[in-house]
């Protein structure tokens, strides 16, 4: 996704759809308005339908039985009842907490986020244990932003419906104005209400939807003709791989390159590739199973070998960016600065139930290039700094050179 054994490139799957592996697990149905859970902040998608993914997954826990899932939903349908949450109590009893169902509705809204757009407000939310929803990112320009909403607020209620203890997963259903399990999103223009708390003060105010697009890679270039080159990417969706090799094309050689993967909730693992192409010239990236079957993810040749990078990480990167970031550190391309990472690194594939919905079932993990597990490990630094991490990267990117 490690030793002297080789291994198939990634198959194409039914339809012929390209192999494409994407974060799966805590994100669930917040992908629709860039929302998920857990206690982590972050936007993020899901796939399209027939698509591998990638998703959070401890090591010895139990997975779903995909024929006990299947089966289920089809009693179910012959009883008149929904095959979906007949689906969904086998996955809940499995104690899978990272397998899934979905609706072939939601699955649509998903295939919009991995085009990097959303119909929503603006929001990022996350739910701590036992306690209300709490806002931990707002969009700029997005409605949210625009009524003065702020990171931190406390979301009390959204259309009256109380958030305490509440799944994420429900709490975005209502922000999209879908009721859970639904079938997609309330289109743009329609209002929410939202209840929100900030400190002592309580108030009210709708919202409309509208149709955003996200922003997953920000590029800061040097003022002068010296300095490195900041490239953030918050999640990986389409076109993240080819924004990064045109900053990269631009990065000063003086300065070198400080990726930013912070905070990163992962994405389409395809463009977490495409990423690492930038840098690699050629090779292994990832090694991962499925069912036992061993696969493997491989670079693009002709990246830019002699830049200078340092990576940047903290407990809040995740999947496909812990897998950049191993690669890039296995192989010997960056130095990796910051606090381990989130440790996501299961390996889910959807299969069709017979009402249409969608399972995502847990199959098996992924590997850096050196053989290491990321799930439930994660990915150790370099260097592991807490505060002024930023500051001590880019001490380490001036002391790399010009890659000449």
């Amino acid at each position: 996704m490690s030793g002297p054994c080789s291994y198939d490139r990634p198959r194409r799957i039914r339809r012929g759809a390209a192999l494409t592996l994407f974060l799966a697990g805590v994100l669930a149905t917040g992908a629709a308005t860039g929302t998920w859970s857990d206690g982590a902040d972050g936007a993020a998608s899901r796939p399209a339908a027939d698509r591998t993914t990638f998703g959070a997954h401890a090591p010895d826990a139990a997975t779903a039985d995909r024929a006990a899932v299947e089966r289920a939903a089809s009693e179910a349908i012959e009883d008149g009842k929904s095959g979906s949450q007949a689906a969904a109590e086998v996955v809940s009893r499995s104690g899978d907490r990272w397998s899934t169902i979905y609706t072939p509705g939601e699955f649509e809204s998903f295939q919009e986020q991995l085009d990097g757009a959303y119909v929503g407000v603006g929001l990022w939310v996350r739910q701590p244990a036992g306690g209300r929803a709490e806002v931990s990112r707002v969009q700029p320009g997005g409605p949210a932003a625009r009524a003065g909403v702020e990171v931190g607020d406390r979301l009390r209620a959204v259309d009256g419906r109380d958030t305490r203890g509440r799944p994420v997963t429900e709490i975005v259903a209502r922000l999209r104005g879908s009721a859970p399990r639904g079938t997609g999103g309330s289109a743009a223009g329609t209002p929410v209400r939202l209840d929100l708390e900030r400190g002592a003060r309580q108030w009210s105010v709708t919202l409309h939807r509208t149709r955003l697009r996200t922003q997953n890679v920000v590029t800061d270039r040097p003022a002068g003709a010296h300095g490195p080159t900041r490239v953030k990417i918050s999640a990986f969706a389409k076109g993240t791989g080819g924004e990064v090799r045109r900053a990269v094309r631009r990065a000063s050689e003086h300065g070198g390159l400080l990726l930013d993967l912070r905070g990163n909730t992962g994405g389409l693992v395809t463009e977490s590739v495409a990423t690492a192409s930038a840098f690699l010239d050629g090779g292994l990236v990832a090694t991962y199973d499925v069912r036992g079957s061993q696969r493997a993810l491989y670079a693009e040749r002709g990246g830019d070998t002699r830049l200078p990078l340092v990576v940047l990480v903290d407990g809040g990167t995740m999947s496909a960016a812990e897998l950049l970031a191993g690669a890039l550190q296995d192989r010997g391309r960056a130095v990796v600065v910051g606090s381990p990472t989130f440790g996501k690194g299961s390996v889910q594939m959807p299969s069709r139930l017979a009402d249409g919905s969608v399972a995502e079932l847990t199959v098996g993990h992924y590997r850096t290039p050196s053989g290491r597990v990321v799930d439930g490990a994660g990915i150790t630094p370099d260097l592991v700094v807490g505060d002024h991490a930023e500051k001590r990267a880019r001490t380490v990117l001036s002391g790399l050179g010009t890659g000449a």
